[in-house]
């Protein structure tokens, strides 16, 4: 796993952006303090912005919203939840003595 940033510079609802093995990837912390990483990538608005996006929540599922187009992507799978025929790539996160590490790309379900 490749180590990107400390916990404590996620704020609370926010995302961070970072290149892991050449992909940016947008690391995002909930208000439980679950930690989800997902591809910096909106396929909708064809530009790298969802780490600038709104973090929240839909019934039970974390989502971040486009900073673009206002889609919401599940933090979990990267489902779009606007689109069904949408996802953004996620990506295995650990946090490790407070130290956010990113693993490789999920397997799509």
């Amino acid at each position: 796993m490749t180590p990107v940033c400390r916990l404590d510079q996620i704020e609370v609802e926010g995302g961070v952006a970072a290149l892991v093995d050449g992909a940016a990837v947008a690391i995002f912390r909930t208000h439980d303090g679950n930690v989800y990483a997902m591809s910096n990538y909106d396929p909708c608005a064809r530009a790298s912005v969802l780490a600038r996006g709104i973090v929240g929540t839909r019934g039970d599922i974390p989502f971040v919203a486009s900073p673009m187009h206002k889609q919401a992507f599940d933090l979990r799978t990267g489902q779009c939840l606007d689109d069904a025929a949408v996802r953004v790539p996620t990506y295995d996160v650990r946090v490790d003595d407070g130290l956010v590490l990113i693993g490789p790309q999920q397997e799509s379900p």
